[in-house]
């Protein structure tokens, strides 16, 4: 072995090294980030007034709490004509940018890439993601389908709110003690969103409930993806939204009532909620095609693709020697059983043939 082998597989194993003590260290800011319950108003109170402090303003005259994003905003645009100009920038910005730009000196360019990529990269999509959809969720609520001067002014008071608890990825690539970042990182551990304004300061409690696939993406079949205290919630289907009351109906859905749903995004969460399987018995589908690999089936849909599958039995045996039939979605192209198997192994069906042979 080399001398330059022996320094790129110590190179390998620093840099492997190095992930895995980020990837321990982010779990705290993972549990802030998806943490449901009360708030710790205390702590998260003592972390607002430092902010305040150590950005050189004087600490708030009130601090008021409200039970969720929604309820904030609608306080802040109703009943807090008092509250003075915003002191985001002073509170958070501001000490962000210095401290970014401390990093970045220390570390290069190169150096802060990896450094991002290995702590707060690690936690930004899904989180950002969720930010995006609870200010959807808002402006929808409070100003439905406007997309006027109402939303747009709901919109600029959202981007007026300090993340608290979904400020934790970028909140991650600093230590924990850095100066200003230490206040904002109490609030990040103990509450929701907040408010910085001059003379108030508004804070959200956290969810009640948080539930998402294993993609990070909302999803709850019974009841909200995401519920704050004060009711309100966002509902959805594998990170797509759905209405509350279209989530109730899904433990009664029939064929005849999936065939008539006329939305088609609605439709194929129908299918995935009542079973493509169990929708193809119900519905007296036939099959296409049947050979040695399996059986091809196809759904016919309005104003949507076909749903083709097929139909394969494990050639494993279970434990009592049964044997499970698994379904397997293939292009609506697809014309025969086994081309559809040999597509999900990404092979064409005459060079999949010999290997089902065997």
């Amino acid at each position: 072995m080399t001398t330059t082998d022996v320094e790129s597989e110590t190179d390998i194993e620093e840099t492997q090294g190095a992930e895995n003590i980020a990837s321990g260290e982010l779990g705290p800011w993972r549990a802030w980030a998806s943490a449901t319950g009360p708030a710790d108003r205390a702590a998260a109170e003592d972390g607002v007034r430092r902010a305040y402090r150590l950005a050189g303003l004087a600490e708030p005259e009130r601090v008021v709490w409200v039970g969720s994003p929604r309820a904030a905003i609608t306080l802040i645009r109703d009943d807090l004509s008092d509250r003075g100009p915003s002191v985001r920038d002073a509170v958070r910005s501001a000490p962000w940018a210095q401290q970014r730009r401390s990093l970045h000196v220390e570390l290069g360019a190169e150096g802060w890439s990896a450094h991002w990529a290995a702590t707060g990269g690690r936690l930004w999509d899904s989180t950002q993601a969720l930010v995006d959809r609870i200010r959807t969720g808002v402006i929808e609520d409070l100003a439905g389908r406007d997309t006027g001067k109402e939303a747009a002014e709901i919109r600029l008071l959202l981007l007026d709110a300090v993340l608290g608890q979904h400020d934790a990825p970028w909140l991650a690539a600093f230590p924990a003690d850095a100066g200003p970042l230490d206040a904002l990182t109490a609030v990040c551990r103990n509450a929701g969103w907040w408010w910085p304004y001059a003379r108030v300061a508004v804070l959200s409690e956290r969810p009640v409930a948080l539930h998402r696939d294993e993609a990070g993406r909302l999803d709850h079949g019974d009841g909200p993806a995401l519920a704050y205290p004060d009711g309100f919630a966002l509902h959805a289907w594998r990170g797509m939204p759905v209405p509350a009351a279209f989530l109730a109906e899904l433990p009664a859905l029939t064929p005849e009532r999936i065939r008539v749903e006329e939305n088609a995004e609605l439709r194929r969460v129908m299918l995935e909620y009542y079973g493509y399987d169990r929708y193809l018995t119900d519905s007296g589908a036939r099959p296409l095609h049947q050979d040695e690999t399996g059986t091809l089936w196809r759904i016919d849909l309005v104003d949507d693709e076909p749903v083709v599958m097929v139909e394969v039995l494990n050639s494993t045996p279970e434990p009592d020697g049964t044997r499970r039939t698994y379904w397997l979605r293939v292009p609506p192209s697809t014309r025969t059983a086994r081309a559809g198997v040999a597509w999900t192994f990404g092979l064409e069906e005459q060079v999949y043939a010999p290997v089902a042979e065997t």
